[in-house]
Parts: structure tokens; C-alpha cells; sequence
């Protein structure tokens, strides 16, 4: 009964990798962009094999099902550039060198690309299945070379492919044409300068894919930003979790190389002729008119000449809706504290930092102007822990108070407070954000950034930091804190979703006006999906919209059949969660950092908030109806760029 009401996590997940393959198919999409949603699917489906293939492995009937969706895809993957992509560049006067011999007319020009760019990375290693002397990289491109000696002896030879020093993509132009040429194919062209005395029987591409998951102990006295750069290190050298090659390998050889690279327990992959083709997202291809036009950001809010966010904020609540609205607020809101003489504190949780972060900066420079600043770092965003150590070291050595969660226990929360000294108390001013503190993605991920000066909510956002600040694995019976505004993982937050639906099967049982709808990147803790059945049965309509996992069922008679679900994946990523609930017509919006994920509900510090200004919450609504009817994107830009005009 169980699998027929839960959808598999991770079989989920790649479906939601496929729609992002099928914008690639889809011709009216610019030609660049399509590329970049190939781009994207590979990156998603490396980052797959690394954390999720190797918990998979240990469930058979799925990581089958996982291997032959993945197959599926791939073969459509190919299809797509083959009958689609390919032919749409020829139109364009781009010929895209793809699964082919290098023309003649720019072979010239190839090679003098090998010898001036490209010969002085190249080193070669000998593939000894005795010694096992050879250790593939994680996700590095490599060449095997088959070779033939002149007294007719075989040996295979592995070449590094140096993508992350240079072009993987190269563009050459022959006259009044372009070709496009991998950087992998210019060394296979002149692979003979590498090998003159041995006959050259085959070359073939391939790569290993690693488990990428650090293990973490916080027994001892070892700082944790010590532990992690230890992991760090080592995370390249995990176990193969796949073995991907270009078809038409020997057997013989493919053995030899199982054998000698230590790979008897990866997924061997038999897939297209390149791999690792993300770094499609740089194609060489010029010209506004591949890809989307350019939407200008709208002014999430006016500030009148002279006065400060501040003012505007204490005046009416701002909600920005990025990218469609400017980030500039939240920069500014982070500068005004920095250099405000009356804030004398201001505390923020940073999950994932942008590489140059202009936040970041903004708290180093509050510090230095005598201001309390104490920032919760979580160091375990994955794979984006080094850049987060980095930025946590010149905050500490600048003065700002540094905080790091426990290892059981990560802090998913976008929140900051600013706390200013009026003559008689303080006055709290907060930001509280569906995504990162982070101006880079800011321009593509879509997320929603609330600034308000609500004390009542702010100063349980204070009570909140003062938990973070004891850095504890989980809040015990002395932490108990009355949230009655906020919604708290670890606290309140699940209890208090159970009872927002509760509440609406109340309703709809007594015939008054109910109706839940909610947006989330992920769906899948199963108690919540239950209550959600139990809505649906109650007669309580209720609309999902789901960018990625989802293991609920929708549609299914007696359980789901008043739940519908939709998938968006288009020019922005959405990533904002928004909670709706009908409430008798009295209507409920939350909205924040947490998926419906087990991760989220139990191993990570949540917040989720109210939105309290009828005008705001009239503006997220209007959002969420033009998404439900799948018509998102040009709409809710105009409607944006409408609501600054007035």
C-alpha cells in the first residue's frame, strides 16, 4: 500500500531533471538558452551520481530504476543536440564539431591551437592493472588512448583532458563559417605528436564520478573549520559511484581499466562521446538574439530623496520579488546598519556567501565602525563549504563574532536583525528571506525578501539568534521559546503547518471557504503529505506548486483527487516557498526558508513567516495565480513592472 501513495524521492528527482532537458526540446526557447538547459541537466545529473547514487546503491529495485531512467534521458539528451540543436546552428552559419572528424580546412588551425594553448597541460599516465597505479580525479575528463608498441604489445595510456585550465569550447573562424571544436577532440586530432613510435588503435573519453559526502567528526577539540578543510581535501578521493565512457571501448580494455582504476563497485555508464557537459553553459556563440531578452529589474520600493531604507521600512513593509525587483535593498539594507550611528547590533545567517559578497563586506565594515555584529555561518552548505570558511576567517579577523552550527543540526535560515538605540529602548528592524544572502543568484533565482520593522515577530527573531548563539545539537527543554509569529524548525514550524490544515478541514467540513496552496523546490516528509491526503479527503482543494522532489501522489480517487500539482522549470529557477491557506476567507500567507524535506522538518533550523500587509500579500497572490496558470514568466514581469509604475 505504502510505495502506491509515496512517490520515490530520488525517481521523483530525475523527472524533475527531465523537464529541465525538455526546455532544450522546446523551440521557442532562444538557441543559446537551450544549450544552457543541457548545460544544467548535466550539472544536475553529476551532482546526482555524487550524493544520491551512492544511498541508492544500497536499495536495489530503485537504483535499477534510477540507472534506466537515466539511460532513457540520456539517449534523448543526445537526440536533442543531434536532431535539434545541431541542425538549428548550421541555420546560423555555426557548425558545431559533435560526434565528428575535424574538417580538413581547419585542421591547420587546430593544431596550432594544440601546440601554442593547449600541449603544456597535457601529461600522460600508463594504465598498470598490476600495480593500480594510477588514481582518476573526481569528475575529471580523461582520454584512453589503446597503443600498439612495434613489436605489436598493447597498453593503454590515460591523458588529461584540462578542461578547468582553458576552453572546453573553441571557436574558430574559416573565412565567412564558424566551428565550434571541444577541446577534447583538438588533442585526439593531434594525439600522434603525443605517441610517435606506437600505432594508435583507439581513443575514447571518459571520467569517474565520486561520492561526495563528508563525514564530519566533532568528538575532540578540533575546530570545525579545521575538520571541514580536512574533508575538503579528501572529498575528491570517495569512492566511484559511476564509470562513464564513450561507447565502443574493447572489452578487453574496459576490464583492464575497471580493474586498474579500482572501480569494481561504480555504475559503469556506456554514454554519449563528451562528458562533463555542463561547461556548455560557455558556448561561443555572440549575438542578443539567442538568448532571452533582457528584463530590467523594477524598484521594489520608492524612496523619497533624502530619506533611508530605514525610514521606508519603519514606515510600511518592502517585499522584494528577485529577480523581477532590484537586490539593491537588501545591499542597502545591510549598508545603512553598517554605518547608521544609532544601530548598535546586527546579527544575520549566511548559508551560502556570493564569491565577491558585497554583504559580507558591509558586516566587516559595521565591525570596524564599533558595532556588535555576530553572524551564524553554516559551513556545511554543500559544496559551498570552502567558500563560506573564507569568507567566516576575514569576518573573525575583522572583529564580527562568528557562530557555527552544530554538525547534526544545519542552520537553513535567511533571517537578519538590526537592533538601533532610540532615547528610551531599542528598536529592531529584520530582514526575513526565502533564499540566500546571496547578490549572484539573486539574478536568477526567484525568491521572495521581506524587510519589516514588526517588533513583536523581531524580537522573537532575537530569541531565535540567542538559541543559534549556544550552538547546541538540537533545542532541549530549557529552550523552549513561545513562537507566535514565526515558524521555527526544531521548535514549532511542523506542528504549526499540521494545524493550519487541520483548520481548513474544519472549515470544509462545515461548509465554510477553504483551500491551501503552497509552493516548494521539495515535497517529500511523509507525515505532512499525509495531513495533505487527509485535506483532500476532507474536500479541501489544494494546489502545489513543486520545482523538484515531490512524493506526493495527486489525483488519486478517495485520497488525492482534490490536489493538483505543478512544475515549473523556465528562464528563472524558482526557489521561493509560500504558504496559503484559505482561513474562512480570512486569508493566511507564510512564506520562508523551509521545503516540506525530512532534512528540513528534522535536521535543520527553518524560518518561516507571517506577511502581515494585505498590499503585499495581494501582490504574492497575484504571483501565485499567474503561476498556477502556467503562464509565469512575461506575466508576472509585467505585473511587477506595472506595480512600480503606479
Amino acid at each position: 500500500m505504502e510505495e502506491t501513495v509515496f512517490f520515490n524521492r530520488d525517481l521523483s528527482w530525475l523527472g524533475f531533471n527531465e523537464r529541465v532537458l525538455l526546455e532544450a526540446a522546446d523551440d521557442a526557447v532562444p538557441i543559446l538558452e537551450r544549450i544552457r538547459f543541457l548545460s544544467i541537466y548535466s550539472s544536475n545529473l553529476d551532482e546526482f551520481y555524487r550524493v544520491r547514487m551512492p544511498v541508492l546503491m544500497a536499495v536495489a529495485e530503485y537504483y535499477e530504476q534510477a540507472k534506466a531512467a537515466i539511460n532513457i534521458q540520456q539517449q534523448k539528451f543526445g537526440e536533442i543536440i543531434s536532431d535539434q540543436i545541431l541542425p538549428t546552428l548550421e541555420d546560423i552559419g555555426v557548425h558545431w564539431i559533435y560526434n565528428k572528424p575535424i574538417p580538413d580546412k581547419i585542421a591547420h588551425q587546430v593544431s596550432e591551437l594544440f601546440f601554442t594553448e593547449v600541449l603544456a597541460y597535457i601529461h600522460s599516465d600508463p594504465i598498470d592493472k598490476g600495480l593500480k597505479s594510477f588514481f582518476a580525479e573526481n569528475n575529471k575528463l580523461y582520454q584512453v588512448v589503446i597503443l600498439k608498441d612495434k613489436e605489436g604489445i598493447e597498453r593503454l595510456e590515460l591523458i588529461n583532458i584540462p578542461s578547468e585550465s582553458m576552453s572546453r569550447l573553441y571557436a574558430i573562424e574559416y573565412q565567412s563559417e564558424k566551428y565550434v571544436v571541444f577541446l577534447e577532440d583538438i588533442i585526439k586530432q593531434n594525439m600522434s605528436y603525443l605517441f610517435p613510435e606506437d600505432e594508435i588503435r583507439g581513443v575514447f573519453n571518459l571520467k569517474i564520478t565520486r561520492d561526495a559526502e563528508l563525514k564530519i567528526d566533532e568528538g575532540g577539540n578540533e575546530d570545525i573549520t579545521e575538520a571541514l578543510e580536512r574533508q575538503l581535501e579528501t572529498r575528491d578521493f570517495g569512492f566511484a559511484t559511476r564509470f562513464l565512457c564513450e561507447p565502443g571501448i574493447p572489452l578487453r580494455n574496459l576490464y583492464s581499466m575497471i580493474y586498474s582504476l579500482n572501480l569494481q563497485k561504480a555504475s559503469i555508464v556506456e554514454g554519449g562521446t563528451y562528458h562533463n557537459l555542463k561547461d556548455l553553459s560557455t558556448f561561443p556563440l555572440q549575438g542578443s538574439q539567442y538568448s532571452y531578452p533582457k528584463w530590467p529589474a523594477a524598484d521594489p520600493a520608492k524612496i523619497a530623496q533624502g530619506n533611508t531604507l530605514f525610514e521606508e521600512i519603519l514606515r510600511k513593509d518592502v517585499l522584494i520579488n528577485v529577480p523581477y525587483q532590484r537586490y539593491t535593498p537588501v545591499l542597502r539594507f545591510f549598508n545603512e546598519a553598517a554605518n547608521d550611528q544609532r544601530v548598535e547590533e546586527i546579527y544575520t545567517t549566511l548559508y551560502r556567501v556570493a564569491n565577491d559578497s558585497r554583504i559580507v563586506s558591509a558586516l566587516i565594515s559595521a565591525a570596524r565602525n564599533g558595532k556588535k555584529v555576530v553572524v551564524m555561518v553554516e559551513l556545511k552548505a554543500r559544496f559551498d563549504e570552502a567558500n563560506n570558511i573564507k569568507w567566516a576567517k576575514k569576518m573573525k579577523a575583522s572583529g564580527v563574532k562568528i557562530i557555527y552550527s552544530s554538525i547534526d543540526l544545519k542552520v537553513h535560515a535567511k533571517v537578519a536583525l538590526v537592533k538601533r538605540k532610540l532615547d528610551v529602548g531599542m528598536e529592531y528592524l529584520g530582514l526575513l528571506a526565502t533564499g540566500n544572502l546571496n547578490e549572484t543568484t539573486a539574478r536568477f533565482y526567484t525568491d521572495q525578501i521581506l524587510l519589516t520593522a514588526h517588533q513583536p515577530m523581531l524580537k522573537e527573531l532575537e530569541l531565535l539568534f540567542g538559541f543559534l548563539s549556544k550552538r547546541k545539537k538540537a533545542p532541549l527543554v530549557e529552550d523552549h521559546i513561545e513562537f507566535n509569529h514565526l515558524l521555527v524548525a526544531q521548535f514549532n514550524l511542523q506542528q504549526r503547518f499540521l494545524d493550519l490544515i487541520d483548520r481548513e478541514i474544519k472549515h470544509s467540513k462545515s461548509g465554510l471557504p477553504s483551500g491551501i496552496t503552497i509552493k516548494l523546490n521539495n515535497l517529500e516528509e511523509r507525515i505532512l503529505i499525509t495531513k495533505l491526503y487527509e485535506a483532500s479527503q476532507a474536500g479541501v482543494k489544494v494546489q502545489l506548486i513543486v520545482r523538484g522532489i515531490c512524493c506526493l501522489v495527486p489525483g488519486v480517487t478517495g485520497l488525492s483527487e482534490n490536489i493538483s500539482v505543478t512544475r515549473i522549470v523556465d528562464r528563472y529557477l524558482e526557489h521561493g516557498r509560500i504558504f496559503v491557506f484559505e482561513n474562512n476567507g480570512n486569508q493566511e500567507v507564510f512564506m520562508g526558508s523551509a521545503d516540506w524535506m525530512n532534512r528540513n522538518i528534522y535536521s535543520r533550523i527553518e524560518v518561516c513567516f507571517p506577511l502581515y500587509d494585505e498590499d503585499l500579500k495581494s501582490i504574492v497572490m497575484k504571483i501565485i495565480n499567474l503561476q498556477l496558470n502556467d503562464n509565469a514568466q512575461q506575466s508576472i514581469y509585467l505585473f511587477l513592472q506595472d506595480q512600480t509604475n503606479k
